[in-house]
């Protein structure tokens, strides 16, 4: 690990959460057509909130003829067009991912307290711009669905369910649960109501065939952006030779001097984030990928400025 402090690299708490409040506001979910910066990122128009009707005024030059209201112009004589307004609210709806596969990192923090600072700021920017925020929390033995409400409270909601997550407790991380991506999939398709903006938060291990037709089903009625989290090491391996791994009970040996193992593993690697790219292309989905020692604010400004 790094010089990340030890607490703060393996887990959360709600001090440390409320203060990111600070910087959500350099987080700024725009509407509009995206252009991709690299290979990877894949992202549709974010539709907003939405439109609904306005009021009715005389028809003027360059209003497009769609919008015309034809039982009023043939009552007056008189060409007459529909405004309309954007809706004034939006949910969010964020998927936090925090099985027991997500509890790991060589540097920087676990992958499921990157997830969860991620989140945590999403939240935040959220109430800044009067969104309702709604989530799903799970890990491999239960999840916490969380009902979107708007304001301050809902996000220390939010906190408090992640916090308090039974899986912080390193007993349920030794128990054998069955709750995987394709379950908690198909209990957020229950949950999220059409025209929310949805950020799935995950490391995606374990993505099947099943969970690719849910993420499928829920893009076509929403704006989703995949948030994949790994640790270095799940790409690469490090230098040859013989290393400890510990999962703070038990310990064994790896030796990594095995060009082809290396090849091999780091090939497993990018056919995952290639599965996750051609997810995203098919289903007109963003793609952001974090790095367990990234520095998660300017890396989520850097994402999000894709929308122009």
């Amino acid at each position: 690990m790094s010089s990340v402090p030890l607490n703060e690299a393996v887990s959360i708490s709600s001090k440390q959460l409320i203060l990111l409040r600070h910087v959500s506001d350099q987080i700024v979910f725009k509407v509009g057509k995206v252009k991709s910066r690299q290979s990877g990122n894949y992202l549709s128009a974010y539709k907003g909130r939405g439109m609904e009707f306005d009021e009715v005024r005389s028809y003027q030059a360059g209003d497009d003829i769609k919008t015309m209201d034809w039982k009023v112009t043939a009552r007056t004589g008189k060409p007459h067009t529909k405004l309309f307004r954007e809706e004034r609210e939006r949910t969010i709806f964020l998927w936090v991912d925090l099985r027991k596969n997500m509890f790991f990192a060589t540097r920087g923090a676990f992958k499921s307290v990157i997830a969860s600072r991620l989140a945590t700021i999403l939240a935040w920017a959220s109430a800044s711009h009067g969104d309702r925020l709604g989530g799903l929390i799970f890990s491999d033995l239960e999840h916490h669905e969380i009902k979107p409400t708007r304001g301050k409270k809902s996000v220390l909601h939010f906190i408090h369910q992640l916090v308090h997550h039974p899986v912080w407790q390193s007993s349920e991380l030794n128990e054998v649960g069955h709750q995987g991506l394709s379950q908690s999939l198909a209990r957020l398709r229950r949950v999220a109501k059409p025209g929310s903006l949805i950020f799935l938060l995950s490391d995606f291990q374990g993505l099947d065939q099943q969970a690719h037709t849910h993420i499928n089903q829920l893009s076509r009625h929403n704006d989703l952006t995949m948030v994949s989290i790994h640790d270095p090491i799940e790409a690469t391996l490090p230098p040859p030779g013989f290393y400890r791994v510990s999962d703070g009970q038990a310990e064994f040996n790896i030796q990594t001097h095995s060009k082809q193992l290396r090849k091999s593993y780091h090939q497993r690697f990018i056919n995952h984030m290639d599965q996750l790219k051609k997810i995203c292309l098919q289903n007109h989905i963003h793609l952001m990928n974090f790095s367990t020692e990234d520095d998660i604010v300017s890396k989520l400004q850097q994402e999000l400025m894709v929308i122009k």
